[in-house]
Parts: structure tokens; sequence; C-alpha cells
């Protein structure tokens, strides 16, 4: 057992965190005209700088890629312009911030689409569920199957998103391939029955997202690059895998063979079922559970862990050598302070979950610091 805390500093790549906390990608619809980041967002960024490191929110790659309304993209100048001021706001308060690579694939719907156009998908298979547009809650459609000729087209998608991204001022990026979206559509079976190179084995589901931080790997230089993984997704999105044990086993081992800088690990939380059981629909029939300690062996690099931490838990993990980092999500939403109240014992703000997606001021810059 190790002696570290989540207060000791963690050298990841060639960034110096003074802490192993950080803050998750979280979607907070909130982005302004075109897409963009206005100052509101650089307030809320910078308030919580005090994380070892800030994992902005999910951004679109293209306007392909958006699926809600309000989320900002990395696709436009304007774009571009609106991150610029949240970086600088968060490196004039001493952070550090990625931003993560985004594109929904089958999660959004015709009105969202650039001409009216369906969204696309590695096959025709429509979620169940409803899509949240301009005009309400409206169905699901059936997305249109990606072309293997647009494939390329896809991966140049995500390396001009890193391009902008680092003319942004970003410190690094983590490309998003959990909870459903499209990478994550591309590495499940049952979203994906192609019959080409991207569709069948494990190891062929995996080539998109492979050839994806590859291309955005050779912007940043691997050791500023991350990517985010959900094994255990619980069916969120309508997306599940048959054995999901044998998939990203053969998803992470491919990845870690690139010599990335971190694996952002969302884990089954501390009551979710493990991989086997009925609930998760699907699984291995050894009852594993698909967590830190399950992936570290597989592997080299950093290894984030997520899902409903404590202090304790979070402690726990990394002393057992499990992960290298935690990162936390709603509690970051309501304590833009949050190293210090861990660190001090002090109470959490409660998060008001009504103001969690969309509006402004209000549920997004206004919970108190402990100073306050």
């Amino acid at each position: 057992m190790s002696d570290v805390d989540i207060f000791s500093p963690f050298r990841l790549g060639p960034l110096a965190l003074p802490n192993r906390i950080v803050m998750a990608p979280m979607t907070r619809n909130r982005a302004g005209a075109g897409n963009a980041p206005t100052a509101l967002n650089a307030t809320y960024y910078a308030q919580r700088a005090g994380a070892g490191l800030i994992v902005a929110e999910a951004s679109q790659v293209s306007p392909q890629g958006l699926g809600y309304p309000g989320t900002p993209g990395i696709h436009s100048a304007e774009q571009v312009a609106g991150w610029r001021l949240v970086t600088d706001a968060v490196h004039r308060a001493g952070g550090r911030i990625f931003l993560q690579l985004w594109h929904v694939g089958r999660i959004s719907h015709p009105s969202l689409q650039p001409g009216g156009a369906l969204p696309v998908a590695p096959s025709a298979i429509a979620p169940a569920g409803q899509a949240w547009t301009l005009d309400g809650m409206k169905p699901y459609v059936t997305p249109r199957a990606l072309e293997t000729a647009e494939l390329p087209r896809i991966v140049a998608q995500y390396r001009a998103g890193a391009e902008n991204a680092k003319a942004a001022g970003f410190d690094g990026v983590e490309v998003h391939a959990a909870h459903g979206f499209l990478l994550d559509q591309f590495l499940r079976d049952s979203t994906n029955k192609r019959t080409d190179v991207y569709g069948g084995s494990a190891a062929n589901r995996a080539r998109l997202l492979i050839e994806v931080m590859e291309a955005v790997s050779g912007v940043w230089g691997t050791d500023r690059v991350g990517v985010h993984l959900s094994p255990t997704n619980l069916a969120f999105n309508d997306i599940s895998d048959s054995d999901p044990a044998a998939t990203f086993s053969t998803v992470v081992r491919a990845l870690d063979r690139l010599g990335l800088g971190y694996l952002h690990l969302v884990e089954p939380g501390p009551t979710d079922p493990d991989a086997s059981s009925p609930a998760s629909r699907g699984g291995t029939s050894e009852g594993l559970r698909l967590d830190a300690a399950f992936f570290r062996p597989l592997w080299q690099s950093a290894l984030i862990a997520n899902k409903a931490y404590d202090l304790s838990r979070a402690n726990a993990v990394l002393r057992n050598g499990a992960a290298d980092l935690v990162s936390f999500a709603t509690l970051y939403i309501a304590n833009p302070d949050l190293p210090e109240r861990l660190r001090s014992g002090a109470p959490f703000n409660a998060a008001d979950r009504k103001t969690f997606y969309g509006g402004a001021d209000e549920g997004y810059i206004d919970y108190p610091a402990l100073a306050q």
C-alpha cells in the first residue's frame, strides 16, 4: 500500500499537478450564440482552478457532432475565441485544463443537424428514448450508417478539433469514447453491426477509436492526450455489449500500445451491479467487476478513476495503486473550492439538479466558496 493521498502531487506528462483531484467533464448547456463559450463559462471554470486538472465539458468537433442545445463546439473561429476566454481565466487562476472532444453520433435529431440531415452512426439502429431539441423532447430517429469511405472524414474532424483546442490555449485534450456516443457506438456490438473492417471483432470495432487517438496524438503528442471510457454503461443512451470484459480488455490493450497520457475510466458505482448481472444487459460469466483494479494490469500510464467517489474511497483507490487520480462530477458543480473542502472536512454545498442543464448564473457560478 502506498502512502499517497488525493492531495499528493502528480506528474502527468509535462504537467506538474498540485493534487490528484480532477474535475470531470460535465455538460452544462450554457454555451452562447454559435455554440461558443462566453465570459460566463470562463468564470465557472476559473472558480474551479484549484483542481489538479480540469477536463472541460464535451465539445463537438463538427456541426454533425451536435446532440444537445447549448453545448459548446470546437470547430469554428468563434468557438476557439470563446474557449480562449476560458483557458486564459483558468491559467490566470493557476489551473490546468484539457478539452474533451466529442461527436454524439446517433444521439441527436435532424433538427440539430446541418440541413436537417439524419444523425450518423456505425449502423442504422435507432436508440430508444427521446432527443432534447430546441422544440422540446422528440423521439430519436433511425440514424444513417456511415459509409466506410466517410470514416477518414470523421478522423479528420477530431484532428481539426485537437488543432483548434491547441489554438484555444488548452493544456491537452481528452477524447470522449464513452456513454453511448459515436466512438462508443463503434465499440459495442449492440450498436455496431458492420461487416467492413470497422465491425465484427472487438479489435475491428476499436479501429476508429485507435485512428482518432493516433490523429489527435499527432497534433498534441501522446503525453497530452487522454481517453474516456465507460465499460459498464448500464444502458445509458440505450447501449450495451454482450461481453464488456472481453470488448474493453481488447480496447484498453490497443490504446495502451499508443502510450497515451491517461485513461479516464467510468467505473461501476459502489452499489452498481457487476458485469455479469442481468441488470447490466450482458456481461461475462465470471462476475467480474470492471473497475480500475480490473484494468490496471492492462494500462501502463496514468489512470483516472470516476464514479461517485468520496474522500475515503478516493484515497483507498490511490493507495492500493488501482488509480493515479480521481475525478469528481456532481461535487464539483456545487463546490467550486472542492479541494479545500475535502482537505478541511468542511460541509459540501448541496447541488440543485434543476439548474444542471441550461440557464445562466443560477446553479452555475453562484455556489459559494468557503471564504464567502
